[in-house]
């Protein structure tokens, strides 16, 4: 139970990858956190699993009424779906934003990255991604590289969800070293 005390978002919307939804949560709360899952609707987001849809999840929170002071953490899934509708809405990425003014561990998988682009906080630091949006996180400044996962001050990457198992540990240490010295925001 090394993150009993700890309380971590994630945040999604429909179309979110299903195993980079579940097998975080699932990992956390395994160590003893409290997870809360937030996305800009109420009720219920579906997940996409492979090839078509998935399993829902019920949300916590709206974005809209989720203070970051509530929580240690947050955790972006991918899938190409999700993110690509959270990179247009403002208060989501405000909410990304103010996790790395804080300086508090955030996590990003696949198509995630997307979100750290467009909330302007990508810029100088070493990450992974999905491949095929490797010339986006460049073209934003990002110091793309090839690797299962990126640990960058508090920021941990991965590629996909072959990926996973290590995301879940990496995440799990970030958060449980808690506030980084250096975040950019």
């Amino acid at each position: 139970m090394k993150l009993k005390y700890k309380k971590v978002a994630i945040l999604a919307a429909d179309g979110f990858e299903q195993s980079e939804l579940f097998a975080p949560l699932e990992a956390l709360k395994i160590e003893g956190a409290t997870v809360d899952i937030i996305s800009i609707k109420e009720g219920e987001i579906k997940g996409w699993d492979k090839t078509d849809w998935g399993k829902s999840i019920k949300v916590d929170r709206n974005v809209d009424s989720a203070p970051v002071h509530d929580y240690d953490a947050l955790v972006l899934p991918g899938g190409v779906m999700n993110p690509d509708t959270l990179r247009t809405h403002t208060v989501a990425l405000n909410f990304i934003k103010a996790f790395f003014e804080r300086r508090k561990p955030v996590a990003a998988i696949c198509h995630a990255p997307w979100l750290l682009i467009n909330a302007g906080v990508i810029d100088g630091r070493k990450v992974t991604s999905y491949k095929s949006i490797k010339e986006d996180v460049i073209n934003a400044g990002g110091k793309w590289v090839d690797e299962p996962v990126v640990v960058d001050n508090g920021l941990v990457t991965s590629r996909n969800p072959d990926d996973l198992p290590a995301f879940c540990n990496k995440l799990i240490e970030e958060i449980k070293e808690g506030k980084h010295e250096k975040q950019n925001a």
